[in-house]
């Protein structure tokens, strides 16, 4: 039965001229890119929608999705991959709770009230903004005493559903140690439930990030293996919105397989164990690398 869906999924039609037009949709709205690289999964997933939706054409398709955002959602549904777990990069999180929190612990104490914005920015299916959460509560010193805001953000509204549960179970969750799971989850039925207090750290928001929107400073961003479904000018005009958004002090955290080494950002990397996290300078620092050496005549 499966060899004949799949034989019946091959044969619908799907030309070259109508697979791009639905790449060129999706980049449009999206800023995803679908290049040569993923040119077999695109078309695996879009001749599975058409048959989903009773589609005999890849124009059919298009024009359904051009005339119904409900439609068009649904065929971006079936593009995106939703795949993560808990602490899903180590050494990342250790970063983080190393050496950007008592950064931001030292530079934040005595100001009233004590606020921390971190954005989880394409959060998926929740896993990262909570793994975040979990970290801030049990680094921070008096942590019920900040005002913890993690936005969390994603273009996918049927991930965001699933986050906005904060039912978690499996592979998911492995990583999330026994004292972990003591102090933050309640056990439910075939999982564990995210404890009210963590789910009050976290905002959940749909958006595109191909379209930036203010959303007020952050002190840490974490934008996890998203970059590199860009093209290259909408990575360097989102790292430069990262950089704008961002405290003088606060971090970017990106995925291992990204890099902004070359973009005309002035970000400070540091390299932590495997682990390089992206510091936006102080203006005092900004001047001093740019104020002349002394005694140069």
């Amino acid at each position: 039965m499966k060899a004949a869906n799949e034989r019946q999924i091959t044969e619908l039609e799907l030309s070259e001229h109508e697979l791009s037009e639905i790449r060129m949709l999706i980049e449009e709205r999206t800023g995803i890119c679908f290049d040569k690289s993923r040119e077999r999964f695109l078309v695996t997933r879009v001749r599975e929608h058409l048959q989903a939706r009773g589609f005999e054409r890849g124009t059919d398709l298009l024009r359904a999705a051009r005339k119904s955002n409900v439609e068009y959602e649904e065929l971006l549904e079936r593009l995106l991959t939703q795949e993560t777990t808990f602490f899903r990069y180590p050494a990342v999180y250790e970063a983080f709770q190393k050496r950007a929190l008592p950064e931001l612990h030292i530079k934040k104490f005595w100001k009233n009230p004590r606020t921390l914005r971190v954005w989880s920015a394409g959060c998926s299916t929740g896993e990262e903004p909570y793994s975040i959460a979990i970290t801030v509560a049990d680094t921070l010193s008096f942590a019920d005493a900040w005002n913890v805001e993690i936005l969390a953000t994603d273009v996918s509204r049927v991930a965001l559903k699933q986050s906005e549960t904060g039912r978690y179970s499996g592979r998911s969750i492995s990583s999330v140690s026994e004292a972990q799971l003591a102090a933050h989850f309640s056990p439910v039925k075939n999982g564990q439930q995210v404890k009210p207090r963590l789910r009050k750290m976290v905002n959940f928001t749909q958006m595109n990030l191909a379209s930036t929107v203010y959303v007020g400073r952050m002190d840490v961003i974490f934008c996890m293996n998203v970059l590199i479904y860009f093209s290259e000018q909408r990575r360097r005009s989102l790292v430069q919105h990262f950089y704008n958004t961002l405290e003088p002090g606060g971090y970017l955290f990106l995925g291992h397989s990204e890099s902004i080494s070359k973009m005309p950002v002035k970000f400070q990397a540091i390299v932590l164990n495997d682990c390089i996290l992206y510091r936006k300078p102080t203006a005092e620092e900004l001047q001093k690398s740019h104020s002349p050496t002394e005694g140069r005549s």
